[in-house]
């Protein structure tokens, strides 16, 4: 894989952190990156990341950003139009954070093929609980920005991730990993960023079964 280009498919969260690393320890050469935004293009799907945040995130990793803005029936065709063109622009690889749902892993392959993208999935099938330890032995700082209260406590909303929470986590039977949606994460610093991303943390705010954590540039 070594000098391969490639594009990643950036939440600003933990897993497309780590899938991005993995593809730097494997030699590819990260050339773009693409975060699906809402439809009105305030905040990014799933992570909740205004822009200002997405955006310094891919400046300390000096790689481009490209957003997408999409409603859940329009995503697909928006994310095959970001594909279409990193192909035109010579990206031959894309590089995702799944790790083991069968479901997304078949969409991700299948739409990228599309567009004569090869998916790559970096973290695939590994142990959800190792995936996460090497994250913090590596250095990577994250914070739970978004919590499923219908799958775990509102009160975990705006800790920052640590050996201490994942024990916390894990106790109550929880996936100290959020690969079912329990939370989402948003991840400041780590061995891929030239300097660590300054981000203020504000307070939570409910949307219906979500508690929200905004995150904004200090």
């Amino acid at each position: 894989m070594r000098d391969i280009p490639f594009v990643c498919s950036w939440s600003g969260g933990k897993d497309s952190a780590m899938a991005y690393y993995r593809a730097m320890k494997m030699g590819m050469r990260p050339k773009k990156l693409l975060t699906m935004f809402e439809e009105e293009g305030e905040i990014s799907k799933s992570h909740a990341l205004p822009l200002e945040v997405v955006t310094a995130q891919a400046k300390h990793l000096g790689v481009p950003l490209s957003i997408k803005e999409a409603s859940w029936n329009s995503y697909e065709g928006q994310f095959i139009e970001a594909m279409d063109e990193c192909d035109a622009e010579g990206i031959t690889h894309g590089v995702f954070g799944d790790i083991d749902l069968e479901g997304h892993l078949e969409w991700v392959q299948n739409t990228c093929a599309k567009s004569n993208i090869v998916a790559v999935h970096p973290l695939w099938k590994e142990p959800r609980l190792k995936i996460i330890e090497e994250l913090l032995d590596v250095g990577f700082e994250a914070w739970i920005v978004v919590v499923n209260t219908t799958m775990m406590p509102a009160e975990f909303i705006g800790r920052k991730f640590s050996k201490e929470l994942i024990v916390e986590l894990e106790a109550l039977e929880i996936d100290a990993c959020g690969e079912n949606g329990e939370f989402h994460t948003v991840v400041v610093d780590g061995p891929i960023f030239s300097k660590r991303v300054p981000v203020k943390i504000g307070h939570a705010i409910v949307r219906g079964d979500y508690v929200f954590s905004p995150v904004s540039i200090a």
